[in-house]
Formats: C-alpha cells, sequence, structure tokens
C-alpha cells in the first residue's frame, strides 16, 4: 500500500517510516469517514492512550527520581490531558492530514481540540503496533519534548488549584460566566470570567469553554498569590 501524498508527509514529520502503512491510513481516519472498507480510528486511539500514559509515567520516575506520587500525579495528567495530546498535534500538523466525513470538514474538524488528541493517541498506537513500544517511546520523547522537564512542579487543574485556595479561606467555589462568544459557529471563541465571592475576577479568551475557564482560573490565581507574597 502506498501512502498518499499528505500521509508521507506525515510520516516524514512523525520521523517513523511504516512498514504498515495502512495503520497511519487507519489512525488519521475520524469515525466520520470509515466505511465498509475503511476503518476509523478509536480502537488505536484507546491503546495509543495507555501507551502513552506508559511513556510518561516511565520519563517522570526518570525526570524526578524524588517526587513523591502526590507530585508525580498532576505532572502526569498535565501531560497526557486531551489538550496536550492535541497541542503536540498541531506542532506535528496532524490535522492537515486528517480523513473527515463532509460535515465534520465543513465544521472546522481538523482544528477541533478533541479530534486532533484522539488522532495523536492513535498515531502513536499506530507506531506501536508498527515497530513496537521503543519505536512508539521514541515518537513520544521527540514529540513532548521538553513538555516533560518543564511541566509545573505543581501542575494541578487550575479551576481546582481555585476551588482549594478559596475554600482555604471560607469562600463558596468560584463561579464562571460566559462573557461573550464571538467567530463562527465551526472555529468559536469564548471570553469566560472566573469570579469569587469576595469580587475578585479574572478573564480569559479561548477556543473552548473549558480552555478559557482554565485560563481565567489560572488568571485569577496568579493574581491573589502575587498579591499575597
Amino acid at each position: 500500500m502506498k501512502l498518499s501524498a499528505d500521509l508521507q508527509a506525515l510520516s516524514t514529520r512523525l520521523g517513523h517510516r511504516f512498514a504498515n502503512p495502512a495503520l497511519l491510513v487507519r489512525a488519521v481516519t475520524h469515525a466520520s469517514r470509515a466505511g465498509p472498507n475503511r476503518d476509523d480510528n478509536q480502537r488505536l486511539e484507546f491503546l495509543g492512550d495507555r501507551v502513552l500514559g506508559l511513556v510518561m509515567a516511565e520519563a517522570l520516575l526518570a525526570e524526578d527520581k524524588s517526587a513523591s506520587e502526590g507530585q508525580l500525579a498532576p505532572r502526569f495528567n498535565a501531560l497526557v490531558r486531551k489538550e496536550t495530546c492535541a497541542d503536540v498535534a498541531r506542532d506535528i500538523d496532524l490535522g492537515s492530514a486528517l480523513k473527515l466525513g463532509r460535515s465534520e470538514m465543513l465544521s472546522g474538524g481538523r482544528r477541533k481540540q478533541a479530534l486532533l488528541g484522539d488522532a495523536m493517541e492513535a498515531v502513536i498506537a499506530a507506531v506501536y503496533q508498527d515497530a513496537g513500544f521503543e519505536a512508539a517511546k521514541d515518537l513520544i520523547l521527540r514529540l513532548w519534548g521538553n513538555r516533560i522537564g518543564a511541566v509545573d512542579a505543581d501542575a494541578r487543574d487550575a479551576k481546582t488549584a481555585l476551588q482549594e485556595w478559596a475554600q482555604a479561606r471560607g469562600m463558596q467555589p468560584p463561579s464562571y460566566t460566559e462573557i461573550a462568544r464571538n467567530g463562527p459557529d465551526h472555529a468559536p471563541v469564548f471570553v469566560i470570567a472566573a469570579r469569587l465571592e469576595n469580587g475578585e475576577s479574572a478573564e480569559a479568551t479561548a477556543g473552548s469553554k473549558r480552555q478559557a475557564e482554565q485560563a481565567a482560573a489560572k488568571s485569577l490565581l496568579a493574581r491573589l498569590e502575587s498579591s499575597a507574597s
């Protein structure tokens, strides 16, 4: 089987030449494009998530030999979550190689975080099945690069951290309000405000509500911690 030009280019960006090219085709095929003669990438995504988890667990243990489980767990979650997988997918322009159905393509599927994250995990599994664990490990460590060493020592979810800050001071949990939604339906941009009952607030803008909420929480928490120091 010969890969199309876009998949040959993706293979080059991955730094892996597939002995079984059909695996790469399956890895980039969304359910909206699957059919009787074309499998989608959902099963590969399931496998890739587990391979990624094992590689990241090993990498974090090697990176910090004195860290406790409580310190490692949030770092691990930050490195394997869907948003990070999508960021890595953008780094290698995985979106341009996705095989999507017409409706998904018209709705901006090549830029959707969930689709990119899922496809990145599927590509990891494709390399794993094509050449084994060491090849998949090499791919992951190369693509994640300095994210592993630079992950925050306390990589807690920002919303969770802000909620813990408020609760420690006897406050109600923060609230999140959509201030505005801009852009076309297939690529919306949300403006979200995070607020505490003491009146402190911060706003942030992102391509999804979850990202905007996280960014607003992070901004507010940073301001609170700065004013307390």
